[in-house]
């Protein structure tokens, strides 16, 4: 994929996500430039992304399942940088028992290892 069908593969997931987890655009807007406001519907919300990406099984994230879905869309320029992110971050999840939390906290560190 290129940056911009990754970016639109973002939107209709945010799209998706926003309504079912009660959050405003306000509230999730500016993850990707690392703002992340700690509320429990913004950490379903990213659970629900991650959800939508392939990267929960059994209702816990799947580093793997991470890795195969960067292998598959990024853009060659992106896949490294954020591969070395995603192994690098790959316990963080471990130390949350609830899906929510644990995808909050991940997506929170690998934003800021990236």
């Amino acid at each position: 994929m290129t940056r911009q069908q990754l970016k639109n593969s973002g939107k209709l997931m945010k799209k998706s996500c926003m309504p079912k987890n009660d959050v405003t655009e306000e509230e999730v807007g500016q993850i990707e430039q690392g703002k992340f406001i700690e509320e429990r519907k913004v950490m379903c919300y990213i659970a629900c992304v991650y959800s939508m990406s392939q990267a929960v099984k059994n209702n816990k994230l799947n580093s793997e399942a991470v890795l195969k879905q960067v292998d598959m869309m990024f853009p060659p320029e992106l896949k490294e940088p954020v591969r070395a992110s995603v192994v690098h971050c790959k316990d963080v999840s471990k130390k949350y028992k609830d899906l929510c939390e644990a995808s909050y906290w991940t997506a929170k560190y690998v934003e800021n290892t990236t």
